[in-house]
């Protein structure tokens, strides 16, 4: 491919969202290679990593509809730190809860813009749960302890592959986003098996979203929105993780790449770099 070809059919720029981490006593932006990978992996795109600037986007001074504007798309990350409950109206964490007000303050008014301005968006994990609290749902903060499910959260094991593996199956609704992408990948299965690595989980779905997958306990697996003007999906499992050795998270990643894909075909066109 020559430089007018890349030029012509520009690939699309994804933004995957970052956290502000301690190394050695240093302040670090950094998201999981994993993440940043299955961009590549899943669909040629071109990953950059989303700062964590929490209320800086609130001041103004970082203007997150400019920085959403400028890109094909989302990807909302896993993470350790779970979102704290007074986003959603809930009791305040126990003192041993992780948390990270700087992600919060900065991928909740993130997604809402994302929506507002039809980039297309992918949540992973704790990005399932930030797009529900962004558009009005709620969380439970200890899903292990909820009557009736089972503990979701990560095995503890050091082996990436062991902590990683399938441990469950999720049903996929009759008609629903999910089904249709797995029947257009010739996935005839209306159910798929995932992994699992989470404490929260949705409670009260969001307005405008609707559920795509759920666990045999009656976990919100999967949501999908709609109502939106381009792709809005959340998962609860890890769909990054070997994005190619799994059939139903290959398909997911080529739909959201194939959303990003239009869009960067469109806003290039739109800009002149044709």
């Amino acid at each position: 491919m020559n430089r007018i070809d890349r030029i012509a059919t520009p690939r699309p720029l994804i933004g995957v969202s970052g956290e502000l981490k301690d190394f050695n006593g240093f302040d670090i932006q950094s998201a999981g290679h994993k993440y940043v990978f299955s961009v590549v992996e899943g669909f040629g795109g071109m990953p950059i990593i989303l700062p964590a600037f929490g209320e800086v986007y609130a001041d103004n001074a970082y203007d997150v509809a400019e920085l959403v504007d400028r890109l094909d798309g989302i990807i909302l990350t896993g993470g350790r730190a779970n979102i704290e409950p007074h986003h959603y109206g809930g009791a305040p964490f126990r003192p041993e809860t992780h948390r990270d007000p700087v992600r919060d303050a900065t991928t909740l008014p993130l997604v809402r813009t994302a929506v507002e301005r039809g980039v297309p968006l992918f949540g992973i994990c704790r990005g399932i749960q930030e797009i529900n609290v962004a558009l009005g749902g709620t969380l439970h903060p200890y899903l292990w302890e909820v009557e009736g499910k089972r503990d979701h959260r990560m095995p503890q094991t050091d082996v990436l592959e062991d902590r990683f593996a399938p441990r469950h199956p999720v049903h996929l609704t009759q008609g629903g986003l999910f089904e249709k992408i797995a029947a257009k990948a010739g996935l005839g299965d209306k159910e798929i098996v995932v992994n699992s690595l989470h404490g929260q989980a949705v409670d009260q779905l969001a307005e405008g979203l609707v559920v795509e997958a759920l666990s045999e306990d009656g976990v919100i697996e999967g949501v999908s929105m709609p109502g939106a003007t381009d792709f809005v999906v959340g998962v609860q499992w890890h769909a990054e993780f070997r994005v190619l050795n799994h059939a139903f998270n290959r398909a997911l990643y080529a739909e959201f790449g194939a959303a990003a894909k239009h869009r960067a075909a469109a806003r290039s066109h739109r800009e002149g770099v044709v």
